[in-house]
């Protein structure tokens, strides 16, 4: 079968599937159906042991909605009125932590730090030493404003040694970068369906220490994002969701998983990404594009990019000859740079790579005429 895309998406999800993933979505489900009940039941056990985690001290529970919708379901149903979640800022989506809480009425605290670099964890320690009303704290770890990746492991060893909760947005990571949960002291790590296990959008998921989900009982500020209701159902009803599920959402990330452990896992798809950033990032520096990240803080996920020195380029322009050639591309999300992003994950290949340097090539030599 041809594959239907028009063109290849170099975005850090909604990301190129695979043919496999968009045909498990052409059967419609019951979600009362209990082989479709054992699908999510499976999901779930497949998510704890990608996450190192064994089933008595965590589970995995699924929600409805994007990645955003997963963040705020732990944000406004863990923390109590007694709690102040200290948010670690470098970058777009730590500010949207932010949002979250001022919207839900979450008292929080926040230290920031550049863009361009990643939290120091000794920095956390000393902040949190001079706080001690702080009792949590959340961070990004791959933040795909930028394309820099956090070192949660290191922040996490901070924030354990002091007994605290430990909640990260593995969003664009999970599923390519091996995490390890327990190890890492992560109390709550949440992802989505649609990043680098190579799903389609729909649903968000959480990895969660059992007991302190179960603690959280009566905390949540929504309905539809209580997280404790959420996988109270799901334990008490064998794999069934609260409200309607994406059946079919659901269905394609049960033959993603499939395809990561097929390919070697978390591991083997972190090799495949990290080499496609490699081969994009030393060519594009070649065309005169540099990147925003220095290479020892750069993730595999997604590359930003600022425009070369005294060329001229519209980023609509630049974006619809790509897109007509076989390539979308992410506008950038600096606020004081103009820049642009390039994602590395999904079905892209070494002979994607190719092609998308040779049509940069090509654009430019198109502005010089």
């Amino acid at each position: 079968m041809k594959d239907p895309n028009l063109y290849k998406l170099l975005t850090p999800g909604p990301l190129t599937t695979s043919m496999a993933v968009r045909e498990a979505m052409l059967t419609d489900r019951c979600t009362w159906d209990d082989d479709y009940k054992e699908m999510t039941q499976e999901i779930r056990r497949s998510l704890l042991k990608l996450a190192h985690a064994g089933s008595k001290e965590y589970t995995a529970v699924l929600m409805q909605g994007s990645g955003t919708f997963g963040v705020e379901s732990v944000l406004s149903s863990i923390p109590s009125d007694n709690d102040t979640v200290l948010v670690l800022v470098n970058g777009a989506y730590s500010e949207r932590m932010i949002t979250i809480m001022e919207r839900e009425g979450v008292k929080h605290e926040r230290l920031d730090f550049k863009w361009d670099e990643i939290p120091d964890a000794k920095k956390v320690g000393e902040y949190l030493d001079g706080h001690p009303e702080v009792t949590m704290v959340s961070m990004v770890h791959s933040e795909t404003t930028t394309g820099i990746l956090n070192d949660i492991e290191a922040v996490g060893k901070e924030v354990n040694r002091r007994s605290l909760k430990f909640i990260v947005d593995a969003m664009s990571s999970f599923g390519a970068v091996d995490i390890d949960v327990p190890e890492w002291g992560i109390d709550f790590l949440i992802s989505s369906a649609n990043k680098c296990v190579q799903g389609v959008p729909g649903f968000s998921f959480v990895i969660a220490r059992r007991a302190l989900l179960v603690a959280s009982k009566g905390n949540a500020r929504t309905l539809s994002l209580d997280l404790y209701d959420q996988y109270e159902t799901m334990e008490r009803d064998n794999g069934k969701w609260r409200f309607t599920s994406p059946t079919h959402v659901v269905a394609a990330f049960s033959e993603a998983l499939k395809e990561l452990k097929n390919e070697g896992g978390a591991r083997a798809r972190f090799a495949r990404y990290e080499e496609n950033e490699r081969q994009l990032r030393e060519g594009m520096k070649e065309l005169g594009f540099k990147p925003y990240i220095k290479r020892r803080h750069q993730g595999p996920i997604i590359t930003t990019f600022l425009y070369p020195e005294g060329v001229k380029i519209d980023f609509k322009n630049m974006h619809s000859y790509l897109k007509r050639h076989g390539y979308v591309i992410y506008p950038g999300k600096l606020t004081k740079a103009d820049s642009f992003r390039l994602g590395n994950i999904g079905e892209i290949y070494e002979d994607d790579i190719r092609n998308i340097l040779w049509l940069f090539e090509k654009y430019l030599k198109k502005l010089e005429e």
